[in-house]
């Protein structure tokens, strides 16, 4: 085969490998239906919601087998920065603890991938400057993934603080009806599980810890860690200093409520006032271009025509 046609098929396969291999980490292997059937079948087995990156299935198994020897290559062996991106990763909802070794291990694939591609381009062109294509292919193979994680830490704590205040209204109606803060908790946990997944997980996370005999204080502190969201990191602070100063917690869930309600209407209307200014770019690129043709096009053609006949 010529090696002009060998070159970008393997391009191909190199970038279609990659993007198989994040879509296999970072979606779910079983639908809702399976997983509850799983649930009745062995009904002692407790879903865990904090697997971390590489998940069950084919990709997971590889990733869990290869990651201990390819995360190695990474690992700095600082604590500060192994600790760095664990809050990261918890930001992102990978909590689990191997979250950061399959990381890293992620990481080193992507590298790999990305040599490959680059390496392909290269050949395929040539030239003097065909070492760029590799140090470009390694690096945007390099920083892919923490791109990824970019995205998916943006985004669910965009989630959790759109939710939050349903979830803290539910609160305070199960604390004002006589239920501790972590029955509550639990029981917010339980009724919300549908549309507010992402701060229920967090909520059973939290009593979880309180089960197993960790400090309310030390429990809320982590909570706010965790989640990365600073309404959620200010919630746990007032709760902490309730709790220390016997205050109302019912009181200082539903001012925390409130104000939360209040900034999530006030962005809203901050972005609603910015659509004006964002629709003139695609008026001005592609209306614009249209109406002035259809309006001025017409008296353009008259206008020519009456200078050739002159």
């Amino acid at each position: 085969m010529n090696i002009d046609l060998i070159i970008p098929v393997a391009a191909f396969i190199g970038a279609a490998s990659v993007v198989w291999a994040l879509m296999g980490l970072f979606t779910k292997k079983q639908s809702r239906a399976a997983e509850r059937l799983e649930r009745l079948q062995h009904p002692g087995r407790r879903r865990d919601t904090s697997e971390g990156i590489g998940g069950p299935g084919a990709v997971g198994s590889l990733i869990e087998k290869t990651a201990p020897t390819l995360s190695k290559a990474l690992d700095s062996g600082n604590e500060e920065e192994e600790n760095s991106l664990k809050i990261r990763l918890a930001n992102a909802g990978f909590s689990g603890p191997n979250a950061r070794r399959n990381f890293l291990a992620i990481k080193v694939v992507a590298l790999g991938l990305g040599l490959l591609c680059g390496g392909s381009w290269a050949l395929a062109r040539g030239g003097s400057n065909a070492w760029m294509a590799w140090v470009i292919g390694a690096g945007a193979g390099f920083y892919l993934p923490e791109l990824v994680l970019t995205f998916l830490k943006m985004s669910r704590q965009s989630k959790i603080f759109l939710q939050l205040p349903d979830a803290l209204d539910l609160l305070v109606v199960c604390v004002e009806a006589g239920l501790g803060l972590d029955a509550g908790m639990r029981r917010v946990s339980e009724e919300l599980a549908t549309g507010a997944p992402e701060v229920c997980q967090e909520l059973a996370t939290a009593n979880m810890q309180l089960q197993m005999g960790i400090p309310r204080r030390q429990v809320l502190h982590d909570l706010g860690v965790r989640t990365g969201v600073d309404d959620v990191r200010a919630l746990a602070a007032i709760l902490i200093q309730a709790d220390r100063f016997g205050a109302s917690i019912a009181q200082a869930l539903r001012v925390q409520s409130d104000s939360m309600r209040v900034k999530r209407r006030q962005m809203a209307e901050e972005k609603a006032q910015q659509t004006a200014v964002k629709m003139i770019f695609p008026l001005v690129l592609f209306i614009f271009p249209g109406i002035f043709v259809v309006l001025v096009g017409p008296a353009g053609i008259q206008l020519m025509e009456n200078l050739v006949n002159k």
